[in-house]
């Protein structure tokens, strides 16, 4: 089931550009960089993102390269909570915890920095999207694995089509705007 935002975020679907056929022929893509310019937009955006989060007092934001850089800082400022960047292999400079997980066209690596998260540190992970699942079920595992308790996942899109949220059975998983096709 999908929770709503107390603020209306569906005026926010006119704000992002529908591109067909990319990445290639057949696929719609959702392209958010017309919400992300826009200042009333891109407010109501991390209000409402935030909002569902405000009452669970978080420790971290956990944001994945590299869109979940754009709104897990944003989130956290709001939050009043740290951010960390989980981040594609070999951008970390200190000693990084990494998990390898498989997606739909291949396998990929996340990784953190060892001590970027406390055992018993209340966490949120953010990202701009919400497909099939496969990056926010590592990075949940990944969090996990340094002691974190995941108080939810928050998404700007969610493709209910794609099942994704299937994959995070058992995590708090809130988005603001849903496509079911």
């Amino acid at each position: 089931m999908a929770i709503k935002a107390a603020v209306d975020c569906e005026p926010l679907k006119k704000l992002i550009r529908e591109v067909p056929d990319f990445p290639k022929k057949g696929i719609l893509f959702y392209d958010i960089t017309t919400l992300l310019k826009d200042k009333l937009g891109f407010a109501t955006l991390v209000d409402a993102l935030s909002e569902h989060f405000l009452a669970k007092d978080i420790d971290l934001v956990l944001g994945m390269e590299a869109r979940g850089f754009i709104f897990g800082p944003a989130a956290a400022y709001r939050l009043n909570a740290g951010f960390v960047p989980v981040r594609k292999p070999g951008k970390l400079p200190a000693a990084t915890q990494r998990i390898e997980y498989d997606l739909e066209y291949g396998s990929n690596v996340l990784e953190v920095h060892k001590d970027a998260i406390d055992k018993g540190q209340r966490v949120i992970i953010v990202d701009d999207l919400l497909a099939t699942g496969g990056t926010a079920a590592a990075t949940v595992e990944l969090a996990k694995s340094l002691g974190a308790d995941i108080a939810g996942l928050g998404f700007v899109v969610e493709l209910d089509f794609l099942k994704g949220r299937e994959k995070l059975k058992g995590c708090d998983v809130f988005s603001l705007l849903h496509y079911a096709k």
